[in-house]
């Protein structure tokens, strides 16, 4: 650019002399060929560039002085302060409960009688089906009529023994004889019970798996139902042993179904005390609450532990962040503000700690109220001088 100006305005100057009198010399002289005449005129006229040149720097110089926003670099920034930061560790795992079991009978016979069906709540202890008990139910009413009459006679043969009445050996037999009856009647009751499917524990009927008429049996190892609680399920996941101080119990969790495009909020229940020696790894139960009863066992979930948290981070984007030759991160921070937004560029080494997203919380070489250069740091240099814009 520079050399295009100086030939302009040599041109000018050899055009301006002497109306074109320094053309016409210069064209007479290539006429007649005299070379010592042509040297004195190229002397001449390489003098008069040298005059030029010098003058050309000097009104570079003024012009860069006086037009020094010519040169500034046009940057943005944004001013740092202290915000909550949360960490958290991203893993996978499966919906559980414990309460997920098939129920048996305790003994064989008949499914005369089916009093739930599928999808049906039940409490705890509720009848769900009777099994024929095959005239048990009538022999033990016998053994009861027999318990009675044990009764009747171990009392009064107690009252006749504390009368002195009657030998002792009749007392004891009719003792030993009014226990063996009731012992037969608890054993009786037992095995009848057994007669009667009841729910372990409150749930939904998931499965109805015998029908009504079906001959059952505990040897067949054939279940009648399946009983779900949706109301106390968990996940279960394997943590690295390097989150042990930070996954702690009572720590928040953000739990996200994939299928039903759900999020919820927990924590973490139970921590594992067994380092596991394969995977280096410890297990962690999180209790998910199922308030609207569309979370099922088994269910794929992404879990997000918070294992860190700092109430006062400074926070800036990754983006900023580069590196030099020594492995150290920097940054480059506006200095000098001025009321014209006119600024300094200053290369600040810092420290990072854990990055969430796009944001990387900074540990040391930045304070509050900086302003870290934005868009235009990757063209910056030490010391330029820039204009932050909005």
């Amino acid at each position: 650019m520079k050399n295009t100006i100086l030939l302009i305005l040599i041109s000018l100057l050899i055009t301006s002399c002497g109306n074109g009198t320094v053309d016409s010399s210069v064209e007479t002289l290539i006429a007649e060929g005299n070379l010592e005449a042509i040297k004195l005129k190229k002397q001449e006229i390489t003098e008069k560039q040298k005059i030029l040149t010098a003058e050309l720097r000097q009104l570079d110089s003024i012009i860069k002085i006086k037009d020094s926003n010519s040169k500034l670099a046009l940057v943005t920034a944004i001013k740092t302060e202290e915000k909550e930061f949360k960490h958290y560790l991203d893993l996978q795992g499966n919906v559980m409960t414990k309460q997920n079991v098939l129920i048996y009978p305790e003994m064989a016979g008949t499914l005369i009688k089916v009093y739930v069906k599928e999808g049906q709540n039940v409490k705890k202890g509720q009848l769900l089906a009777t099994i024929d008990d095959g005239g048990m139910s009538s022999q033990l009413e016998q053994l009861k009529t027999q318990a009675a009459l044990a009764k009747t006679t171990f009392e009064r043969q107690k009252r006749l023994w504390e009368q002195k009445i009657g030998s002792e050996i009749q007392f004891l037999q009719a003792e030993t004889n009014y226990q063996a009856v009731m012992n037969s009647v608890k054993q009786a009751e037992s095995q009848l019970a057994k007669s009667n499917i009841r729910a372990p524990f409150s749930g939904i009927i998931d499965n109805v798996i015998q029908e009504q008429g079906t001959v059952v049996s505990p040897a067949s190892g054939q279940a009648v139902f399946r009983i779900v609680n949706l109301s106390n399920m968990y996940i279960e996941v394997d943590v690295p042993e390097s989150y042990i101080n930070g996954v702690t119990v009572g720590k928040e969790v953000k739990i996200y179904f994939p299928v039903l495009g759900d999020s919820i909020t927990s924590v973490v229940r139970q921590t594992g005390n067994f380092i596991n020696p394969t995977n280096r790894s410890f297990r962690v139960e999180i209790a998910v609450p199922n308030t609207k009863n569309t979370i099922k066992p088994n269910l794929t979930a992404r879990v997000q532990i918070n294992d860190y948290s700092n109430d006062n981070a400074i926070l800036i984007p990754q983006s900023l962040i580069s590196e030099n030759a020594e492995g150290e991160q920097y940054v480059y921070v506006a200095t000098e503000v001025d009321s014209n937004n006119m600024a300094a560029a200053k290369k600040q080494v810092i420290h990072t700690g854990l990055t969430q997203g796009d944001y990387v919380e900074v540990l040391a070489g930045i304070t509050p109220d900086v302003q870290v250069i934005m868009e235009g740091a990757r063209n910056v240099r030490e010391n330029q001088k820039v204009k932050i814009i909005q």
